[in-house]
């Protein structure tokens, strides 16, 4: 049996083809009714954190890498700076992502607070508002009062219309902490990718002249490949996607190098 999620993939998938035959079987009742009794996969709700955490952890990694290898500084400079950059901007997105998601939770519950209480308070001005909102979508008179009706038959669903309907806002049931960890997760593991060469000259000691080709491959390879996993989120063409992502990390890396070659003077 496939989850809900997997036959939306599917009818987006159909539609993209063409593929009226494919599109039937996606919006069967029959097989929408069976994927509803699944449940959404586990931790899907992160995969936009994974991913973009990832993108720019190894931009801003190989960017820093590019710009002291333009400047010719060496490779104690190239760990030092980059292992630095990368676990401090990987807290600081951590950071970032664990009290965005907190706020926002907050507000929505806020909001929901008070819209229990206007429904409790206030029901008229409520169905009177809700009305409002399904007349300016076009429904007619009619129309408008049923959905009404039916909304307000329930206080918890509602209080739910309200805060859709009205005020557009979604519930992110996601877990701020986790939200925190699986960027900084991600964030580290990709940007540590064009250091590896560098750890590795470490045991194996190799020219910096020599090592930084490799870190641009392997660089380039998980610029591409992290943008080509980005149309998991995107849902858009996974080598458009890739060769976006390797184009704007290509460029951030030459600016860098280029500035640490003007400015390579002033590091002795």
């Amino acid at each position: 049996m496939d989850s809900l999620s997997k036959r939306f993939e599917k009818a987006r998938q159909a539609f993209r083809r063409r593929d009226q035959q494919a599109s039937a079987l996606a919006h069967d009742p029959a097989r929408i009714a069976e994927a509803a009794e699944e449940h959404g996969g586990a931790g899907s709700q992160y995969l936009g954190e994974m991913v973009y955490g990832g993108l720019d952890g190894i931009i801003t990694t190989f960017a820093v890498v590019s710009g002291v290898a333009g400047a010719q500084l060496g490779t104690p400079v190239i760990l030092i700076l980059g292992l630095a950059n990368l676990l401090a901007d990987g807290f600081s997105m951590a950071t970032g992502a664990y009290l965005s998601t907190k706020s926002e939770q907050e507000y929505y519950r806020r909001e929901w607070e008070r819209e229990a209480w206007e429904v409790e308070h206030f029901p008229d001005g409520e169905r009177a508002e809700l009305y409002e909102v399904y007349r300016h979508r076009g429904y007619e008179e009619t129309e408008a009062r049923q959905l009404v009706d039916i909304q307000s038959r329930a206080p918890s669903r509602w209080v739910k219309a309200m805060m859709i309907d009205e005020l557009g806002m979604m519930e992110d049931e996601s877990n701020p902490l986790v939200n925190g960890l699986v960027t900084f997760g991600s964030f580290v593991i990709a940007g540590a990718v064009p250091l590896i060469i560098y750890l590795l000259g470490l045991a194996f000691p190799m020219s910096p002249d020599a090592a930084f080709p490799i870190s641009i491959a392997l660089s380039g390879l998980a610029l591409f490949g992290l943008g080509a996993a980005k149309v998991l989120v995107t849902k858009l063409n996974p080598i458009r996607s890739g060769l976006e992502m390797l184009t704007v990390g290509g460029l951030a890396a030459g600016v860098a190098y280029a500035v640490g070659a003007l400015l390579k003077g002033i590091g002795g």
